[in-house]
This record gives structure tokens, sequence and C-alpha cells, in this order.
């Protein structure tokens, strides 16, 4: 298959723009490269996904289109199904799990696609779509395992290729399926194979890099959700027979980095990404310090800003870390006048972002705080200062638990608590999901922590403390392999022991 014709040929602009390719001068002098955005956000239906929706359906034919289209999603590609078919005036039916926001299902009927809620999760979603499919003589429409999706992404990369004719160390493609990598490499791997194009997954949603990795693909049991617009747990076919040929490496980067990607973009161009739109931003950054490149161009395919609002909070709690620019410390200091003085001379002109005090006893106090840093190294540097001062110190910038939990819950030790155990468990934010972890709990084991706190993203995180007498450890190791949930133990978190155990 000729995909450089294909993409020459592929019908898009009757719906898509041909977006900017902008410089982000902020981003660009703080890692020594010149980084451009390929802004796909500033499409109509806010990502890239318009283009291989509309040059798939655009090819269908009069039969097909009378018939009408379906397609399973709760995000991009539902809005993108949706705005194609009301341009081409056909029928769009779109299958959204019943966990979908309601902004996101309101956004496809105010385009003219008719939402169907079915079932709890994409894969529910997805085989009623199917069911549906037969039994109307729909034509499915797929996200990414398309020649024509493919061919209708990969304009973006002709695009690019057009508007940067001068030299460029590489191009960084966000992966989910990997739809928009295939498309974009096929095109730029044949006019310009000198320039790398790197794809960039999540730690915990990496499905190609372990599929090139094994040399087949593989199908991931879980995938995380706060980049939801790539949480794939199977790759396309031809997506990988693509990928695995084409790319020049995947680079994996974590949500603190995400976090920072979409303050990065905010500061350079006052708009806000989704997690996922700023995937290709953040892997360019973890690239360039990989390599330690410097001076050379950068492109990031900035592919989607449908974000929901309530999610800020979390990214713009979690940015600081993820840029490196702020140090979480648990320090402990004397229970004497002037000690809390002293950490702060210590802190010296650095700003205090977080800061969190409970006594502990007549000798010592815990002290939780933020500190604004250059990079990471100060921190680490601030933490060797306060122990040469004689003070204790942790430093926290990478435990999970003290980011999530800890830094609401400073309030002192349990006393007579015994036989107590500390896990955090993480559980897709669905109705019901709480109680059903609650339900499934013994009865006979006491609950001596709870913290739950709504992180404005797609799955909840619950940190507990619960006695479990040595006797009922069986029963308890059967209630965690039952539960379906992942979780991680926290007993011997020394975030935990200095501040709650």
């Amino acid at each position: 298959m000729d995909y450089l014709e294909k993409i020459l040929n592929a019908r898009v602009y009757d719906v898509a723009i041909e977006t900017p390719l902008e410089p982000a001068p902020n981003l660009s002098a703080r890692i020594g490269n010149r980084i451009l955005f390929k802004r796909e956000d500033m499409q109509p239906v806010f990502s890239f996904k318009l283009r291989g929706a509309y040059n798939k359906m655009a090819r269908l034919t009069p039969a097909q289109r009378k018939r009408g289209v379906i397609c399973a999603s709760a995000g991009n590609h539902a809005q993108g199904v949706a705005l194609s078919a009301k341009k081409l005036g056909c029928r769009a039916v779109i299958v959204m799990p019943t966990t979908t926001p309601a902004i996101k299902v309101n956004a496809v009927k105010s385009r003219g696609g008719e939402a169907v809620l079915a079932g709890d999760s994409y894969d529910e979603a997805y085989a009623h779509a199917k069911e549906l499919e037969k039994k109307q003589g729909l034509t499915f429409v797929h996200p990414y395992d398309d020649p024509d999706v493919i061919a209708g992404q990969g304009t973006i990369g002709m695009e690019i290729l057009r508007q940067h004719p001068d030299p460029v160390e590489a191009v960084f493609v966000a992966i989910g399926g990997g739809g928009l990598a295939a498309g974009v490499a096929a095109y730029i791997k044949r006019v310009r194979p000198e320039i790398k194009v790197i794809g960039v997954e999540t730690f915990d949603a990496d499905a190609m890099a372990r599929s090139i990795k094994a040399g087949r693909r593989v199908r991931l049991d879980s995938v995380g959700l706060f980049a939801d617009g790539t949480a794939v747990k199977y790759v396309g076919e031809e997506t990988f027979r693509l990928c695995k040929t084409l790319l020049d490496d995947i680079v994996l980067v974590d949500t603190d980095a995400l976090c920072a990607a979409i303050k990065d973009v905010f500061e350079d161009t006052r708009s806000i990404l989704e997690p996922s739109g700023a995937l290709a931003i953040a892997g360019a950054k973890a690239y360039a310090a990989q390599k330690r490149l410097k001076d050379k161009t950068l492109i990031a395919i900035a592919s989607g800003a449908n974000t929901n609002f309530d999610r800020l909070r979390f990214v713009a709690e979690r940015a600081e870390v993820g840029e490196q620019r702020e140090a979480l410390l648990a320090v402990t200091i004397p229970e004497k006048p002037g000690s809390f003085r002293r950490f702060c001379n210590l802190i010296g002109k650095r700003a205090i972002t977080e800061f969190n005090y409970r006594y502990a006893d007549d000798h010592q106090a815990h002290v939780f705080a933020g500190v604004q840093v250059a990079n990471r190294e100060e921190g680490l540097r601030l933490v060797e200062t306060l122990r040469r001062h004689g003070l204790e110190a942790l430093d926290l910038t990478d435990n999970e638990m003290a980011k999530l939990h800890i830094r609401h819950l400073v309030g002192g030790h349990a006393p007579g608590i015994t036989d107590e155990l500390i896990y955090r468990f993480e559980f897709p934010e669905r109705p019901g999901a709480l109680m059903n972890f609650l339900d499934q709990m013994s009865g006979g084991w006491n609950i001596s922590l709870f913290h739950y706190r709504n992180h404005g993203a797609d799955y909840g995180r619950v940190l507990v403390g619960m006695q479990v007498p040595r006797a009922g450890m069986k029963d308890f190791k059967a209630f965690l392999k039952n539960l379906g949930y992942d979780y991680w133990e926290e007993s011997g978190n020394p975030a935990y022991r200095l501040f709650l155990g």
C-alpha cells in the first residue's frame, strides 16, 4: 500500500484546517533547543481526529453513506465522526460508555451525532457498537486501525514538512492506538527520511513500546487513565506494522511530566491541552534531556485540547513537581524555641509552596514542606544541607503516597492503634466504584484511616488504614486478590511513619 499517494490524495480540508506550526520561545530557551508546536488543538473539534474520520467517511459509497456510520468512542474520535457526518449529510451513531461525562455526550449531540450510552468501559461500548453495526447495516469507522484513517492523520506530516523546509532533528507524536504516529511517520520517512519520528507513550499505557519490543502486538491488562485519549490496551494491526518499521524510537513519560508539559504549552500559547494532547511535548523534553541535545529543532504535535475543567486542579498541583521545580520534604525539627526559625533560615530565600506542621511529642516535630527549586539537583542539595545542620530530612518528591495523600492528611499519630496496615488503591472513577470497594471489605476489619480525594482525573485514589489481626491475613490477601483494583502496600512508607503512623 502506497501511503504517500494515499496521504497526498486524502480528503480532509472540507472540514479540517491547516493548523499553524508555532514556536515556543519560553520552553525553547529553557531546554536549549528550538521547540515548535503543531497546533492540532486548533481544529474545529479541538483535536486531530477529524482528519482521519472525514477521510474515511468521504470515501464511502453513496449507499454506505445513506445507511450511516457508527463508532465507539468517548472522546475526540466521537466528535470527529459526528462533525464529518454532519458535513456529509449522513447518519452517525456514537456509542459511548455510560460513565462518559455529560460535556462529551452533549458535544456529540450538538454536532448531529446520535449518542448511545452502553457499558461501563470502552470495551463494552465497542462490543455494543459492533452489534449495532451488523443489525442496522452501518459502516464502522475505526479510531486508528484503518488505512484511510491513517492517511488522514498523515496529512499532519505533510503540513509540517511544507511549513518547515529547514533541518529538523525529530518530530514527536503521541501514541494511543497508533494511527497518528503511523500516518505521520509514513509521510515523513518517504519524503525526509533523515528526520527522526519519535513516538511518545505514558509508562502506564505503553502498548506500542511493548509490542515493538516483543515483535508482536501485546495486550495490556490495564492502562492508566489520566491521559485518557491514549489509554489503549491493544494497538492496531496496521498501525503496529507501520510503527515497528518507521518509528526511530519511543519515549515513555509519567503523569507529572504530562502536567508540566501542559503548563509549558500554557505559558507559551495561553492554551490548555488535554493530557494526551501534551504527550508529544513531554516526550520532546524527555528525549532532549536523555540525548543531551543542544540547538536542535524539535517539532511536537499538540494533538488535542478536550479536557474537563475540574482536572486542572490536579494538573496545577503536579506541574511544578513534573518540571522538577518543587521539592517535597519531610523534616524533623527539635520541639524547642527557635527550631522553626532555624529551619526557615536553612531554606533561605527559596519560596515555600506548602507547609504542614504537627506536634509529635515533647522532643520533636515533623514538618511537611514544599519548596521551590530551580531543578531536581537543587532539591537534593537542599536535603543534604539540612542534614549537615543536624536536621533529619527526607526527600518525598518521588513518593506517590506523599504527593497524593499525606500532604492533605498531616495530623499527627493515632495512639493505641494496633495491627494497622496501610494500602493505597486506585480504581476507575465511575458511579458506584467507591461503594463497590467498601462493600467488598470485611466487616471484621476496622478502618483506622481513610483518605479519598477527587483529583479531577478519571480514576479515584484512596489511602486506607485497616486493623487486620495476624489471624486474618489469609482473608485479607484474598480480599486484595478479588478486589480487581490496583493497590500498593504503604505500611513501610517513611511519609506515613513520620506523619501518621
